[in-house]
């Protein structure tokens, strides 16, 4: 359901709910950078955590302002920041899953998942640049979120190798399907409330979950570097 338009000091809005629940997500991604901060040492798995929030929190604040509330003014290609941004940033998320698992991976193994996750990185943002299409954005953030981090979060907790981290980490992707099942099944509480509004909520859980998995996580590594 499309919300209306609100007006600010003159200034049109669209969506305005849409928006500002986008903004929510992107100030706790940033607030959860922030809180990691501290505890990011020089290795590469930590920048990637950190800016994995930190990318996240400017793509969902892009697609609430250009995305949605700004959109008339400025055009369809404009959703495209977001979207690109978004894509990087679950990338990012599943190498560090993926080097997180390199110990129990063989190097062959290791390769493939880190040439491959590259390759999907970049045939999906084509295709979503090319088309303008957010299905190719879905797509990467389903294979990403539900396939490779989810995946080798079982992996390690069947090896009881942090498992306290792991289960964050899985519950974060949990309320992530659930926010995809909600958005495309369009499940919406009212006009004022849809299901982009419904689906930003479980979001925002789950980057809770996914801050108190990282925060973890930085400390096991920094602690065996």
């Amino acid at each position: 359901m499309m919300q209306p338009s609100i007006e600010i000091a003159g200034i049109r809005i669209d969506e305005p709910v849409t928006t500002a629940t986008d903004l929510l997500v992107g100030i706790i991604c940033l607030v959860c950078a922030w809180k990691l901060k501290p505890y990011v040492q020089n290795l590469w798995m930590h920048r990637a955590v950190y800016w994995y929030f930190i990318l996240m929190g400017i793509a969902t604040v892009l697609g609430g302002l250009l995305g949605h509330g700004f959109l008339y003014a400025l055009g369809f290609f404009w959703k495209l920041p977001g979207w690109l941004l978004s894509m990087v940033a679950v990338n990012l998320l599943e190498r560090v899953m993926i080097h997180f698992s390199a110990s129990e991976l063989s190097p062959q193994m290791l390769r493939f998942f880190s040439i491959f996750n590259l390759v999907e990185l970049g045939v999906f943002m084509l295709l979503a640049f090319g088309t303008l299409n957010f299905l190719y954005v879905q797509i990467h953030s389903t294979y990403g979120f539900l396939v490779v981090v989810f995946s080798f979060c079982v992996y390690n907790y069947r090896r009881g190798h942090h498992p306290e981290i792991m289960k964050n980490m899985m519950w974060g992707v949990f309320w992530i399907f659930v926010c995809a099942v909600v958005f495309v099944g369009k499940l919406s509480i009212s006009i004022w409330f849809n299901h982009a509004d419904l689906a930003h909520v479980f979001m925002f859980i789950g980057a809770i979950y996914f801050y108190r998995g990282s925060k973890g996580l930085l400390h096991a590594t920094g602690a065996r570097a």
